[in-house]
Order: structure tokens, then sequence, then C-alpha cells
């Protein structure tokens, strides 16, 4: 068939520049990006000592603050930032994300008091809302089907790294240095990442098309917003508390509200429709699971380690090591595998891994050598490596290219909101044994595997059903 035929312009394949490409150089620095981000949600946690005995003197409620405020607005306006990226480009989203991240960092380094350094936390978390859709959207925008299974895997690893840095930092810093200095060294980080992304990455296009619905928008943020409250809140004011109700009902009504919405307008923020694909409601969960049994182990861990095994915070942050084993070494192998096996077979058989290894550290108590306790590290982060690049694959390409931005903002969305309830469940779990670190672990991982080998079994059947017509 003729050039002409296709309604192609005999001049267009002269004219038209070709793709860009994802180099080495710029994929390592969208994983940067990304890693960064995901890295100051841990980081904080093994800060609280220090925060606590400090000159700012917070209250508990102020603590429990510090922490979620990141967590709550990061998930809250994830998907929405991601449709920004698909509307005014993922580079001018990321660029704006990592200034606002370096902003919120140096106000909560310089806070005089708790309420500027909540703030200050607040703001990180609405810059990393930015940095992480960005990034993934790019990743999948500069990659062809052959090299995108690869890229993705990269980008799972970062987020994997990015937690145990901050882990590692937060450890040290919290052990020799004032607590400020976290988010002090974040603020040259997050500048020089930004001016980087500026010169290296390419225009991305802007999709006028994209709608940003704003009533839409604030009917989402506001239902995630109350959920990701609500889990936060249930472990320390007690499930059954009239604030915790009220935030799970406001949720459900505000989500009812934006699925009627969107149902009605003709150009929604996200399709509730999409949801009737089983393929990506299976990546969804199962992203969620993920990082369910992760950070309801990283919960736990930490506790574990110093108050059973004494261990300092620089040495816990070195003892979480082996979890990052599999998430470096398999997700190449994964990729590899995919184009062969299928994203499902890798994805369920991770879970349950997950699952599993959640089930032995479970058994760990104050005389558990340390091998034994880091080959059932190692085994949950095999896990992990194998399932999160062919999650990532399920719930990216459940959408068009030029929704890769929202795409990827689903994504993280179910990543956080899981992230939050596997430190709900086993918050909730290990404060019904106080003084008995070993005995509360042991319930809450027991529990939190459970649930992700049940959840890894919907997700198995969500792959294995015929998509829907219509």
């Amino acid at each position: 068939m003729s050039r002409a035929a296709l309604g192609v312009p005999p001049h267009a394949a002269a004219t038209a520049p070709p793709p860009p490409a994802l180099t080495r150089a710029l994929l390592l620095l969208l994983c940067v990006c990304a890693g960064t981000a995901q890295g100051m949600v841990a980081a904080v946690n093994l800060l609280i000592t220090r925060l606590a005995a400090s000159a700012l003197h917070p209250t508990p409620g102020q603590l429990l603050w510090t922490v979620d405020a990141y967590v709550i607005v990061f998930a809250g306006l994830l998907i929405p930032a991601g449709a920004l990226g698909d509307r005014y480009g993922r580079k001018q989203a990321l660029v704006a994300g990592l200034a606002l991240f370096a902003l919120g960092a140096a106000v909560s380094a310089a806070a005089p008091d708790v309420a500027l350094l909540i703030t200050g936390r607040a703001l990180c978390g609405a810059g990393a809302a930015l940095i992480m859709p960005a990034t993934l959207a790019l990743v999948v925008q500069l990659t062809g089907p052959a090299d995108r299974a690869g890229a993705l895997a990269a980008w799972t690893l970062a987020l994997g790294v990015g937690g145990l840095a901050g882990n590692l930092l937060g450890g040290v810093l919290g052990q020799f240095l004032s607590w400020r200095a976290l988010f002090a060294l974040a603020v040259p980080l997050a500048a020089l990442l930004a001016v980087l992304t500026a010169r290296r990455a390419p225009a991305s296009p802007q999709d006028r098309a994209a709608a940003l619905d704003p009533l839409g928008s604030v009917l989402l943020i506001a239902a995630v917003l109350a959920l990701v409250d609500g889990i936060v809140e249930g472990p320390h004011r007690g499930w059954d508390s009239a604030r915790v109700l009220l935030a799970f009902g406001a949720a459900a009504l505000l989500a009812l509200g934006f699925a009627g919405h969107a149902l009605r307008t003709p150009r929604p923020l996200f399709d509730p429709r999409l949801l009737r694909s089983p393929r990506l409601c299976a990546g969804l969960l199962g992203t969620a699971l993920s990082f369910f049994g992760l950070f309801g182990l990283f919960f736990v861990n930490a506790q574990y380690l110093q108050d059973a095994k004494g261990y300092s915070p620089t040495l816990t942050g070195l003892a979480v090591a082996p979890v990052t084993v599999g998430m470096i070494l398999v997700p190449r192998l994964a990729a590899r595998l995919a184009p062969r096996t299928g994203h499902a077979p890798l994805a369920v058989g991770g879970l349950a891994l997950i699952g599993a290894g959640l089930l032995l550290l479970a058994g760990c108590d104050a005389d558990t050598p340390y091998g034994r306790y880091a080959a059932w590290l190692v085994l949950l982060s095999v896990g992990s490596g194998l399932c999160m690049p062919s999650l990532t694959a399920t719930v990216v390409g459940g959408l068009p290219a030029r929704r890769a931005g929202l795409g990827s903002g689903l994504n993280t969305a179910a990543r956080e909101i899981g992230a939050a309830l596997g430190v709900a469940v086993s918050g909730s779990l290990l404060a019904g044994h106080p003084g008995h670190v070993a005995a509360g672990m042991d319930a809450g991982l027991r529990v939190v595997g459970l649930v992700v080998l049940v959840g890894c079994a919907l997700v198995a059947a969500g792959y294995a059903a015929r998509p829907r017509r219509g």
C-alpha cells in the first residue's frame, strides 16, 4: 500500500524526528529521582527517637503526623499528578516535583516548630506525587516493547534501593547527627536532580486532550486522603473510633461521588469503567499486596532488631540489606522471562514468595540467628523482584500509551495505599503485645503474610479471567 493511501505525506519520514531513546544515563537519573522520593518514606521512621527528644518537644500525635503527612499527601495527589504530566509534559512535571520536594525539605530542615515541620513534610509529599508518575511515564514513553521490560525492572529496583538507602541514612543520622540533617541533605540533592532533568530529559509530548477534570480531581483526592487518614489513624485511635469510622465513611461516599461524576462527564480524570478489566484490577491488587507485605515487615522490623536483638540504629539499617538482594538480581531475570512466560506466572509466583517469606519471618525471636533471619529476607526479596516488574507492566499497559502518566499514578497510588495498610495492620497487632516485640511481630507478620497469600489467589484469578467486552 502506498504512503499516499495511508495518508502519510511523502516527506514525513524525512522530516519527522526519530523518537528519543532512553539512554543508560537518563534511566539512571530517572531511577535516582524515584528512589529519592521512595527513600524519604523510610528514612523518617528511624529519626522518630531523635525527634521526640528534640527541642521541638512534639506530642505523640505530632510525631505521627510528621511521618504520615508525607504519605497521605503523596498518595492523595498521585493520580491527578499523573494526569497533569500527561497534559503538560512529564519532564515539566518531574522538574516541578523535584523543585517542590526541595522546597519542602528546606522548610522541614529550618522548621522552628512542629507545625512548619509537618508543613514541609506535606510539601515534600506533593513533590513526590509529581516525581513518581513522571519518572515511570518517561520510562514508558522512551522505550520500545523490546526494551521496556528491562527498563521497568530497573525502575522497580530503584524503589527497593531507595527504601534501603532511606533506612541506612535515617539510621546513621539518627545515631550521629541531628534529625535536621536528613532534610538539609535532601535540598541540594533534589535541586541537583532538577537541574540534571531539565538538561538531560527530552521534552515529552503534551496531550491537550488529557482531562484534568477539576471536580473529579477534588473528589478523588479527598477520597484517597480520607482513606489513608483512616488507615494511618486506626492503629493509634482504634479501628472502631469515631474519627476512623468517619474517615472510612467519608472515603466511601467521596469515591461513590467520584464514580458517579466520572460516568456522567464526557472527559473524566479517570474512567472507572476501566476497572472492569480483570487484568488491570489484578495488577493493581498485586501491586498493593506487594507493598502491603513489604511495609508491614519494615514497620515491625526496626523495632524487632533494636528492641529484641539490641541493634543500634545504624546496625539496624545495615541488617535489612539482604532484602535488596532479590530486588537487585531478580528483576532483570524476570524481564527476560516475561516474553516467554507472560506476566501472570511471575506476578503470582512472586507474591507467593513474599507471603511465604513473611510467614517464616514471623517465627523469628530474640534468639533467632541472624543468618536465618537474613535468609528469609532474601526469599521475600526474590519474590518482590520477581513480581513487581510484571505488575507494573500490567497496570501501565492497561491504559493507552498517551495516558502513561495516569497509569503510573494509579500504579503508585496502589503501592502507597498498600504500604499504609501494611503499616497499619502490623502496627495494630504489634501494639497489642506491649513489651513483647517478638510476639507482636509474630502476630503481625502472620496476618500480613496470610493476607498476601489469599490476595495472591485473587490476582491469579484476575489474570486468568477472560477480558470483558465493551
